[in-house]
């Protein structure tokens, strides 16, 4: 399916507290949208309304024109969602996890993970149990999964957390190359972005505020 989420009418309340309101955008093939704003905006509440994670408090998000919420499987097969936290389990190998999370959706081969932790800088700590890595290194054991044969949307939050200057690049071209080939990344970031594909735009959700 071509890639079509639309954002109508959209509100998010959390604690009693509503976030934002009359929420309107749209994504498409190419798009990167960069989701800004001051602490406790609702910035990763709409991360997890796209991702299909959260229910709307107000509006609806479509998928092809059709509601989100009929359209499980149909998301599934699109996304890659990677949360603040890293997601990965301390006691398995670096390969164990991306083989364990690749396993949900499109399992890879073990040759494929290993050149996927190579591109993120972590040859040689394939089979290390990942309660000995960094915190930098954990981050990059779960953007392995962006090496990956990945589908089309990515939701990815604060993606950058932990990275040295050459991560932060090394990942900051990566994003815009899959909007350049079609792809679509909606992310939330503190760090302003060196590298913006054509289809870039940001959302300050500050002028939204309900």
């Amino acid at each position: 399916m071509t890639l079509h989420l639309q954002a109508a009418g959209l509100a998010c309340e959390r604690d009693w507290r509503l976030l934002f309101e009359q929420l309107d955008f749209e994504l498409r093939p190419g798009d990167m949208l960069q989701i800004s704003g001051p602490n406790g905006s609702g910035k990763t509440s709409l991360l997890r309304l796209l991702a299909g994670l959260m229910q709307p408090t107000a509006g609806q998000i479509l998928l092809g024109g059709k509601p989100l919420a009929e359209q499980r499987h149909a998301l599934a097969s699109i996304l890659l969602w990677i949360g603040h936290a890293a997601g990965i389990k301390d006691l398995l190998t670096a390969e164990e996890n991306l083989t364990w999370l690749c396993a949900l959706h499109q399992p890879a081969s073990a040759e494929r993970i290993w050149a996927a932790l190579a591109a993120v800088g972590l040859s040689g700590f394939e089979d290390v149990p990942c309660h000995t890595l960094s915190a930098g290194q954990q981050r990059r054991v779960a953007l392995a999964r962006l090496y990956l044969d990945s589908p089309p949307l990515w939701i990815l939050d604060e993606p950058f957390t932990a990275l040295d200057k050459q991560g932060v690049a090394q990942l900051e071209a990566h994003l815009a190359a899959h909007c350049e080939q079609g792809g679509t990344v909606v992310l939330t970031t503190h760090h302003s972005l060196e590298r913006k594909p054509s289809g870039y735009r940001e959302l300050n959700l500050g002028q939204w505020a309900a």
